[in-house]
């Protein structure tokens, strides 16, 4: 796939692993990339995602990155931050890699934890949001295969092991669970789809595991999680796993090790 009019996508890329696969990808590739933000103006979001010492160290091009207002929340502002994206991009530009990031955890450990609003919250986060991310910027795929053997976007979303079915021994977290589950249905529904309409992309998921992020925090000592990765060091597996994929691997999850999360 020719990189002319491809792009990188991240939505949303402020905090925690987003940030880090923000400054990675800006670092490790030549493309351009959009990133979504939620608050403050475009200027302040793209100040802070470069003010990394390694994009300074190493003067990245400042102009590779254009920043979207969208909220996860809110459908109107993700049309919108869309229909930015068609302006900024171009008529012809293409996705070759996008990652949808969004995701919050309300850690339910008893039927008693469970809470209306933090359960809305989780679905709408987890799933919802992912699902109108598919409607509004899956128009910026590329079009029926045509090109080179080989040559496939990455469409990806960060799930976690969690919601896997079969790996389930421990109990708990019920919405965050259940949530994840539903995700990895889309994963899977939206790459059938692909695959239907010929498209030359994979849809895939990524378990990046237990990551030192506001996420997680009340989990960082806790002797079940094993290995907490930082932010950066995981982004950095995370890239590795996507860009060995191939279309074998379409529509499943995958680990930081790059081994399968079975449903």
């Amino acid at each position: 796939m020719s990189v002319a009019n491809k792009f990188i996508l991240i939505a949303p890329s402020t905090r925690g692993i987003s940030l880090a696969l923000t400054r990675h990808l800006l670092y490790k590739t030549q493309l351009p990339l959009f990133a979504t933000y939620r608050k403050g103006t475009a200027e302040e979001a793209k100040e802070h995602i470069l003010s990394s010492p390694l994009l300074k160290t190493h003067k990245v091009d400042h102009g590779r990155l254009q920043m979207l207002r969208m909220d996860l929340l809110n459908e109107q502002s993700i049309e919108r931050a869309a229909k930015d994206l068609k302006q900024a991009a171009g008529p012809n530009a293409s996705i070759e890699t996008a990652f949808f990031t969004g995701g919050v955890l309300h850690p339910e450990k008893q039927p008693a934890d469970l809470i209306l609003d933090d359960i809305t919250e989780t679905f709408q986060i987890n799933v919802v949001s992912h699902l109108l991310l598919i409607k509004h910027f899956s128009k910026f795929l590329p079009g029926r295969i045509g090109t080179t053997k080989g040559d496939i976007a990455r469409w990806v979303h960060i799930s976690a092991r969690v919601g896997s079915v079969s790996d389930n021994t421990r109990g708990g977290w019920y919405s965050y669970r259940a949530s994840k589950a539903a995700l990895n249905q889309v994963i899977k529904t939206f790459d059938l789809h692909l695959q239907m309409k010929q498209s030359p992309t994979i849809c895939v998921g990524v378990h990046p595991g237990t990551v030192r992020t506001e996420l997680s925090r009340e989990f960082w000592d806790s002797p079940s999680v094993g290995r907490l990765f930082e932010p950066e060091e995981a982004a950095e597996k995370i890239v590795e796993v996507i860009q060995n994929m191939d279309a074998t691997k379409r529509g499943r999850v995958w680990d930081w090790k790059g081994e399968e999360v079975l449903p």
